[in-house]
């Protein structure tokens, strides 16, 4: 069974994308549910596809439902359109589009084909991650991330943190005595040498 192979690029930034390999027999719906997965988005948001040129212009529809909104064409519907047979070209290319109201806007471009499939994997599968994608609330994802590598890497832990520092109010305690003795006691080590 035929592989494709995507690329899928964030619209803002193509130098953040993520490879999808998806057999040709399963559906839109499956892509768009790679897609939402690599990118570490929710399900919660309406999403189509639209079947595209080399120049990016938007063709036939292929939706996650049939939405409220005049058509010129009537839409394909994702479950029921096996991605291979929306395949014309072999550099074929779809803008996917999730969440309307936020607007994410994907470019998908289809960048080789395999005859076999790879035991190991399950389809579809993201098999390669370039650059941090967008956070799809806010900057959250990227703030958490960054943070995480600033705690691993300067031992920012809130126990850390505390470690030699008395509370507000607190006094030091005193040194033991023998520390003391031992700092204090007179002798000049260095007068042997």
């Amino acid at each position: 069974m035929a592989v494709l192979k995507f690329r899928i690029y964030w619209e803002e930034d193509e130098t953040v994308y993520r490879d999808v390999v998806i057999k040709h027999k399963q559906s839109f719906f499956d892509l768009h549910l790679s897609i939402l997965k690599s990118y570490a988005f929710d399900n919660m948001h309406a999403a189509t596809f639209y079947k595209s040129n080399d120049a990016w212009q938007m063709g036939r529809e292929i939706t996650l439902e049939k939405y409220p909104k005049t058509y010129k064409v009537e839409p394909l519907i994702m479950q029921e359109v096996p991605i291979g047979s929306e395949i014309a070209d072999p550099n074929q290319k779809f803008i996917y589009e999730y969440d309307f109201t936020k607007n994410w806007r994907f470019l998908v471009e289809l960048i080789g084909i395999e005859k076999e499939e790879n035991p190991k994997l399950e389809y579809p599968s993201c098999i390669r991650t370039n650059g941090i994608g967008p956070s799809q609330y806010g900057a959250k994802g990227i703030i958490e991330s960054r943070m995480a590598e600033m705690e691993e890497k300067y031992d920012l832990r809130p126990d850390a943190l505390s470690e030699g520092f008395n509370q507000e109010g607190e006094e030091d305690t005193p040194q033991d005595d023998s520390e003391q003795d031992q700092d204090t006691d007179g002798s000049d080590d260095d007068a042997a040498f």
